[in-house]
Order: C-alpha cells, then structure tokens, then sequence
C-alpha cells in the first residue's frame, strides 16, 4: 500500500453513529465489527459529552466549533455551534463582519395535533425549484431590510439586526419532531421574534399554491411549505488542529477555510485515503481567510467527516444505518487498524456522535499491546 507518511494521524468524525442505548439492539442486530471492537477496547478516552435532551444543536456540530475555537474548549455541553458564516464562505460567499443566520426551504408536514419538520435532504429539492422559490421570496425578505445571500440555491443566508440574539434548532435537531419547542426564539428571554416570524408567514403564502409545489405534489414530493432558522453567528479568526480536513458538510469545510488549511470531498475509503495521499481527493490549499493553520512541526493529523448515517438514524431506517455501520467496518475500521498495527498511522482518532451526545477515543500502536484495556462498544452508548 502507498505511504502516507505525512499524514501520520488520522481522526474519523462520524455524525450519527452513536445510537442511544434504548436503539442499540436494533441497530447493531447482527453487526460483526471486530476491528472497531478491538479499537474501542484499547482506547483511551479523550471526551464523553452526554449532551442534553432539548440542546438546539447537534453534537459533531459543537465538536467542530470547539475544535477551531469559535467556542469556548471548555463548553463541552454547551448548546453553541455559530456556524453560518463558515458554510456562508464554503458555498462561496464572504461573511464579512456581519451575524449571518443559515435559512433553509423545508417541508412542515401536518400530523394529527401538531407540525413535524421532515429532514430537508429527503426533500430532493433540485438546484432550479430552489432557484425559483429564492425569487420569490428574495423581495419580501430585502422589503424588512435583511441582507440575503444564497450563492448556494438550497441554503441561504440572512443577515440582520432584527433577529438580534435570535436562536433556532439545527434542522436534524428538530426532524420528525413535533416543531414547536425547536422554533426560532430570544436566547435570552425566549420570546419569539415579530421579524422572523412575519418573514416566515409571508414566504409561506407566497409560496403556498406556487406552480413549483404544484408540479411536486404532482409527482408525488413533498411541498416546499416554510423556512427554517439556524447556526447564527459572526465569524472570528480560527485556527485549526488539522492539516487537512476532507469533508462534505458546509459548516466544516469553512471552518477549515478559514483556518487556512486543505480541504476537499472525503474519499470513498481509507485505501483511497492511502493512495492519494495528501493534496489528493480533489483537496484544495486555502490561502485565504481569517485565521491561520496553528499545526506545528512535522506531524500532520488529516480530519475526515463521514457521513452515511443522518437519514436513516433520522427517519429510525436502522436497517439501512446496519448497512451503512457494516461498511464502514469493511472500508474504514479494518484498514485503519492495519494502519495502525503496521505503523503507516502513528494515531487514530474516532469521534462518534449521536444526537444528543458525543464520544471521542484516541488509539496509538502502543495502545493496541494493551490487552488489560477491555471497553466495549455498549459502554459508549447515550442514555
């Protein structure tokens, strides 16, 4: 196998891997994961944030903020993950100075007492749909003097005084919920804000009836009936513990932007990660923004977000999470001990994140010689 020398440390964040311990059966039924077996024995733990029930943002979302300072390292559980102005600058645009919030087009659908916001990737809304809701609702959002940018067609991003300290919910927070406790509020006093939601009733009707939604429902898709509100934030100057990170979460990739450091699409396994090298998997230098990449001497540690578990943890599909757990112990877990035990890696990181909660583990070579260390993958779980 090709060398990858340099990047001599490798950290797996993996949203949505961690199920809370009253789905485990389920969702590992069957699973026969020796490799991440072996690592999660001889392990040592780096972190365990339990998170709580009603927190408004996801745990790898604060993990990533805390990991590129824009919050406080000692807020494990802290409910902050400002993180607009970074997916702003990776879909393109520029934050500037100015307190973005990120804005989706989403599906509220009716249940029989309440609202429940459906995960907007099942939406398949295309580039065009997007693109022609945005004019629609552009002039109404311009008319309450906001500042919108949406350089991408599907997320958008709003700046304005009028939202003030304004919180809202990450949209996978808030997914098959009932919408009410998860909707914009004062972070202070939690009033809801007159601005946000005059601006949401008026997008609603503009576009209720609209020939795009129309032409959905005719093909069986779901509405595109609301927005929603989240991540608000001003950007800072960051820094960044990793030399290249390689994913394809807006938040991360801009964070990492921002820090000055490599980005690019997470490849498809470790032996692709191990063929390629670094600068490969169409992994770009970032030269610009506002921080600067804080990795000191010849130890080079590469991030990489995978991300096959949010739908089906999301929609409860723990079938299909099975399949998603299964490959990655084939693609990721079994090679990366290999890795490991051969010296290609001198450190391997796993951050496993639920929806309220977090684990993280650090394994080396020397740790693997500890037979004594006996963790088992049950003891990570959330309750």
């Amino acid at each position: 196998m090709p060398s990858i020398m340099h990047a001599n440390r490798l950290h797996l964040l993996l949203p949505f891997a961690l199920p809370a311990a009253a789905d485990a059966s389920t969702a590992l039924h069957n699973i026969q994961s020796p490799a991440l077996d072996k690592l999660v024995a001889r392990a040592t733990l780096v972190e365990r944030v339990v998170g709580e029930d009603f927190q408004r943002t996801l745990p790898h979302e604060r993990w990533v903020a805390r990991q590129f300072g824009t919050v406080a390292s000692g807020a494990g559980a802290a409910d902050e993950a400002p993180l607009a102005p970074y997916m702003l600058r990776a879909d393109g645009g520029e934050p500037g100075t100015s307190t973005w919030a990120c804005v989706q087009p989403v599906h509220v659908r009716i249940a029989h007492d309440h609202l429940v916001l459906i995960d907007p990737a099942s939406l398949a809304l295309t580039d065009v749909e997007a693109a022609t809701l945005l004019e629609v609702a552009r002039p109404l959002i311009e008319e309450l003097g906001v500042r919108i940018e949406a350089p991408q067609p599907s997320r958008w991003y709003l700046a304005s005084d009028a939202f003030g300290t304004l919180a809202g919910a990450s949209p996978l927070r808030a997914s098959g919920r009932n919408i009410e406790i998860w909707l914009p509020h004062e972070a202070h006093t939690g009033q809801r804000s007159r601005a946000w939601m005059k601006l949401q009733n008026e997008v609603q009707m503009a576009w209720f009836e609209h020939p795009v939604n129309e032409a959905r429902e005719a093909r069986g898709l779901p509405a595109v009936n609301s927005i929603w509100f989240h991540a608000q934030g001003a950007a800072q100057p960051v820094s960044s513990p990793f030399s290249r990170v390689l994913s394809d979460a807006a938040a991360t990739r801009g964070l990492a932007l921002t820090a000055g450091v490599e980005i690019g699409a997470p490849p498809a396994s470790f032996a692709a990660l191990a063929s390629n090298g670094l600068g490969a998997n169409g992994a770009s230098s970032a030269t610009g923004g506002n921080g600067a990449n804080d990795v000191k001497g010849t130890t080079a540690t590469t991030l990489v977000e995978l991300d096959p578990f949010s739908a089906p943890y999301i929609e409860q599909d723990w079938g299909r999470w099975n399949e998603a757990f299964a490959a990655l112990e084939t693609d990721w877990f079994a090679p990366a001990l290999a890795a490991l035990q051969s010296g290609q890696i001198s450190e391997l990181g796993l951050t496993l994140c639920g929806d309220t909660g977090s684990v993280t583990l650090a394994i080396t070579r020397g740790d693997l010689r500890k037979f004594w260390r006996r963790r088992v993958l049950a003891s990570l779980f959330i309750e």
